[in-house]
């Protein structure tokens, strides 16, 4: 039987946990709080910078409001700055990107997680390798390599490269999650008849989605926002990519600083909305990588 003295001992006890929870609980939300700030704070900026006259930005008012909408600023970045063929260069590049990436990765985490053989291990260490190679130190020898090989100036000069650069991480992600795969899942499938590739296709494929949609946001941010390779292997004009667009408004004598904020407005749409589609997906893989992994 509870005494009215144990319960009042168990009441006091009570108190502190719950001052505790809400201690905890008040520093989550303050640190979320500014954190939502510091990343959200940027995108409102640019969207205000690219509504305002060259006159209000060179003012020096970050803080203030427009005084007028300038809609032709978005006019101009979608006229004067090419917007739709450098958005339909950016899409194909990264399609292609992504579907290779995920195809490559997905086979190599395959076999690197799911086959018993002894060069397994040595596989996923050169993969981890090609993560720590900069970008930046092959640029000459690709430069060099696409020119013997006639396709300097084209999307397959840049899309080889960031298939190149993507996979290691994709394939440590989809290893990782892989690995945390019971074995008997296969083994009976392979009992009933179904071939290696069926089960690849048919069972880790499906079970992977989580891990596979993180891969695809890293894979499309990553090679939506690249610069340094595109301009360095690509130079006509309809081929280049959409980060170029902004080059468009700056010219020798004058800058149109509010068409450059909003033709970078339009670039970062594309992101935003790719991101808020998948970002159930993505959490969904990165909780499954930090619980099982």
């Amino acid at each position: 039987m509870n005494t009215p003295g144990a319960l009042a001992v168990r009441n006091e006890t009570s108190v502190p946990r719950r001052n505790r929870f809400s201690v905890t609980k008040g520093i989550v939300i303050a640190f979320l709080s500014l954190l939502v700030v510091t990343q959200v704070y940027p995108l409102l900026w640019l969207l205000l910078y690219s509504f305002k006259t060259n006159e209000e930005i060179l003012s020096g008012s970050f803080f203030a409001l427009p005084g007028s909408p300038q809609w032709i600023n978005y006019s101009s970045a979608l006229a004067g700055g090419r917007y739709f063929r450098y958005l339909w260069n950016s899409f194909f590049v990264t399609s292609i990107t992504m579907i290779s990436v995920i195809l490559l990765s997905s086979l190599a985490a395959f076999a690197i997680s799911r086959f018993r053989w002894k060069y397994g291990q040595a596989v996923m260490l050169v993969f981890l390798v090609g993560m720590m190679i900069p970008m930046q130190a092959t640029l000459l020898p690709l430069m060099l390599i696409f020119k013997n090989m006639h396709i300097l100036n084209t999307h397959l000069s840049i899309i080889f490269p960031y298939i190149a650069f993507s996979t290691p991480i994709s394939v440590f992600i989809l290893n990782g999650f892989m690995r945390t795969i019971p074995h008997e899942i296969e083994e009976s499938a392979i009992m009933d008849g179904a071939s290696v590739f069926r089960v690849y296709l048919n069972i880790l494929l499906p079970v992977s989605v989580p891990p596979i949609m993180t891969v695809c946001i890293l894979t499309f941010i990553n090679i939506w926002n690249e610069y340094i390779l595109a301009a360095t292997f690509i130079s006509a004009e309809s081929l280049k990519t959409l980060p170029f667009g902004v080059n468009s408004f700056v010219s020798q004598y004058s800058v149109n600083y509010g068409a450059i904020g909003a033709f970078l407005v339009l670039g970062a749409l594309p992101v935003i909305v790719i991101y808020f589609m998948l970002a159930d997906k993505i959490t969904q893989g990165m909780v499954a990588g930090a619980v099982k992994g």
